[in-house]
């Protein structure tokens, strides 16, 4: 995992984990005016197609598509599609195991980076101090420093700083900004694919 100064500081992208894999148009913001991405007809992904999310296992995580773009999407500002992602691995693994677990960390995180394009500083503190107590958790019952190419003590950290930050500029608009001075970058990197 990378830390970079300047909260909206884009100057260093992060590495992309699926480059031929299109990002979106925008980001989808609820309450805002962007339309829905899957309900309505001008979303950026109505009526397409998802395959099914496979499971997401620790030893093979850098083969999970479903789990590299959702990184991908958290590291350049799309993190209502983030959560979508994570969520979508974590209704197909067992919810209460180590990986499930884990997975609801990273829902927990990008809900936070959704609740401060929603100027609910309330809600990103809320959804950061539990990102940051689920991987404390699994955390301890892990006995490696990595899990899925993530490291924890980074992830708390991460949560912690996100749950810590003033987020005194409004982001406006759907336009996907990073919003998070972090980015996620698995340990070893994965082949681009």
């Amino acid at each position: 995992m990378i830390f970079e100064k300047g909260m909206l500081d884009l100057s260093k992208q992060a590495p992309r984990l699926l480059p031929s894999t299109e990002l979106p148009a925008y980001t989808f913001i609820p309450g805002s005016d962007a339309p829905h991405p899957y309900r309505d007809p001008r979303g950026h992904s109505y009526q397409k197609r998802h395959p099914p999310s496979r499971p997401l296992i620790p030893a093979s995580w850098a083969e999970n598509r479903n789990y590299l773009l959702a990184m991908d999407y958290f590291n350049y500002g799309y993190y209502w599609e983030s959560h979508e992602e994570w969520e979508r691995l974590w209704r197909v693994s067992t919810p209460d195991s180590l990986v499930g677990r884990f997975l609801k960390g990273l829902v927990k995180l990008a809900a936070a980076g959704v609740k401060v394009r929603e100027n609910s500083i309330h809600g990103v503190r809320r959804h950061s101090a539990s990102a940051g107590e689920i991987f404390a958790d699994v955390a301890a019952e892990v006995d490696a420093e990595f899990f899925c190419g993530l490291e924890f003590t980074v992830l708390q950290f991460a949560s912690d700083r996100a749950a810590q930050l003033g987020f005194r500029e409004k982001v406006v608009g759907s336009t996907p900004v990073r919003i998070f001075p972090f980015v996620l970058v698995p340990e070893p990197m994965p082949l681009a694919g």
